[in-house]
């Protein structure tokens, strides 16, 4: 090995979802990690895929960050199934698709810095939010087959608002309600994160970007 744990900047839709990530991120790298703040905060998926080139630029040329972690939720968009992953293939309302696709076209002609020919991205896909992720293992109905079943059906199981209220108690929590559900569904995953890639194939993306950048850190 190298000597270093890796050092990763975070992206999320809110400050919540990015300290639950950064917790979710040291389990499935099974050791501790440097974060590296972004030049950019985010306030929801719109804002994620405008400011994500200008924080790739700024991590690449301006940090020794070695890798990108961005988190978004699905919403109502187009899930990244297994087909998504064929070469050379893209969905243009998958988000994951969208913001793979982003980091591409911003890394593709920067030249080498800081030592290294670019920086490396995991990009994961909550579906249908976050709040699925966090009672995953807690409610059996909860999962992302279900979720995509449910709407492909024109019935969801269940909606975003509803996965709020079972999350933190209230559909509309406040900073204090939402880190502390949110931090402590991770801590919970963070025991034993496979539960969480079998039932949300978006997490087990993330997860296998992150165990990519930590084989190439040895």
């Amino acid at each position: 090995m190298n000597g270093r744990p890796l050092r990763l900047a975070l992206l999320g839709e809110s400050m919540v979802d990015e300290a639950a990530l950064a917790i979710l991120v040291e389990a499935v790298l099974g050791q501790p990690f440097e974060q590296v703040q972004p030049n950019l905060r985010a306030r929801g998926w719109p804002s994620v895929l405008q400011i994500l080139p200008a924080i790739v630029r700024h991590l690449h040329f301006n940090t020794d960050a070695d890798g990108l972690v961005v988190l978004v939720d699905a919403d109502d968009s187009e899930p990244h199934p297994p087909e998504h992953e064929a070469a050379g293939y893209f969905h243009p309302r998958c988000r994951l698709c969208q913001l793979r696709a982003t980091v591409r076209r911003a890394t593709k002609t920067l030249p080498p810095a800081r030592g290294r020919a670019r920086v490396m991205r995991a990009i994961g896909l909550a579906v249908p939010a976050a709040e699925a992720w966090y009672l995953c293992g807690v409610e059996n109905a909860v999962s992302e087959l279900g979720w995509c079943q449910g709407r492909d059906n024109g019935r969801p199981p269940y909606s975003r608002r509803e996965l709020k209220a079972r999350v933190y108690g209230t559909e509309r929590p406040n900073l204090q309600q939402a880190l502390q559900g949110a931090t402590a569904a991770a801590r919970r995953h963070a025991r034993d994160t496979r539960r969480l890639e079998y039932d949300f194939p978006g997490f087990s993306a993330i997860a296998m970007d992150l165990r990519v950048m930590a084989r190439l850190n040895d």
